[in-house]
């Protein structure tokens, strides 16, 4: 697993895994502290934080089937979220393996009869997964197909 230092080392993995899956991409960046959505307290024209740095946060949108996004935030972490399910809180490192589990097949939907319930998981490497709940109502076709 590779370390991604900042947003856009990150963004040019995610174009990478995009071509890798035959995916379109599109990106949309946001620079400045004043246009970063973790940062609403900035000032009017106040575009760098308190040490001086310049934030720089990315929403990343795949085509295809799943609907994926990836929100990537100045704090080394995402917001990805996989048919309207959102996975708060990813690391930025782990963004690539979350993909490439999601993108190749390996991310799949457990169902649980009492108290009733959907968990979307999402294997990474290191005997590790991602897992999060979902409602029953908000089961896309593409997350049904996922139920084990």
């Amino acid at each position: 697993m590779d370390h991604l230092p900042s947003t856009e080392a990150a963004v040019t993995v995610l174009r990478e895994i995009a071509a890798e899956y035959a995916r379109e991409i599109e990106v949309i960046h946001d620079i400045g502290a004043d246009q970063t959505s973790r940062r609403t307290a900035a000032g009017i024209g106040v575009t760098t934080d308190p040490d001086g740095s310049l934030p720089h946060e990315a929403y990343v949108e795949f085509g295809g089937s799943p609907r994926v996004s990836v929100r990537l935030y100045p704090e080394d972490d995402a917001l990805i979220t996989v048919e309207g399910v959102e996975c708060p809180d990813i690391p930025r490192d782990d963004v690539p393996a979350f993909l490439r589990s999601v993108f190749g097949g390996l991310a799949y939907v457990t169902a649980r009869r009492f108290p009733p319930g959907y968990r979307l998981v999402v294997p990474l490497p290191g005997d590790r997964a991602h897992k999060e709940w979902t409602a029953m109502i908000s089961l896309t076709p593409w997350l049904s197909s996922r139920v084990r």
